[in-house]
């Protein structure tokens, strides 16, 4: 068997009380999505971690899952990156992307002169940025917008960005 194309979907995050629940943070566009997919893998690709039981408290997925029978159990796991393999994900949509896919691609200006590469697409609460690591110099934060990035060509593992609003 060759190792799945792993898509990163969910982190443990802190224990939740002494009986083994702890906070998951969904990566999904709907953050109960990733119940659908069990296990879920681990960055080898190895089944780490299987959902029993799920709720949502102040808009976050409090979860029990099997082998985290307690506090302690819950903490070891903590901070553990949770993939799925991407055969199991549909085609994204016409002008989407799944962010693994964004990684490592080239930078280029509207002029065609390469500016660097995306080293990764954070989320901090207002939307997606790409972190661009550029030819020279510090990285920067693009908003991941239709007028910052007017081009994404997947399969020559290209962008086009516009900075001039920048």
């Amino acid at each position: 068997m060759t190792k799945p194309d792993l898509i990163f979907v969910a982190q443990v995050s802190a224990a939740n009380g002494l009986n083994g629940e702890f906070k998951l943070l969904s990566f999904m566009d709907d953050p109960f999505s990733v119940l659908e997919y069990s296990p879920l893998l681990n960055d080898k690709g190895e089944p780490a971690l299987v959902i029993t039981k799920a709720r949502e408290q102040k808009g976050a997925l409090i979860v029990k899952a099997e082998g985290v029978p307690d506090r302690t159990a819950a903490d070891k796991i903590k901070g553990l990156k949770l993939y799925i393999d991407r055969a199991e994900l549909p085609a994204p949509d016409e002008d989407e992307y799944y962010i693994t896919d964004l990684i490592g691609m080239k930078v280029f200006d509207q002029a065609g002169a390469e500016i660097g590469r995306v080293m990764n697409v954070d989320n901090f609460g207002a939307g997606d940025l790409l972190d661009i690591h550029p030819l020279e110099g510090p990285n920067f934060y693009l908003l991941f917008t239709m007028e910052n990035v007017p081009e994404v060509h997947l399969a020559e593992r290209r962008i086009v960005v516009d900075l001039t609003g920048v």
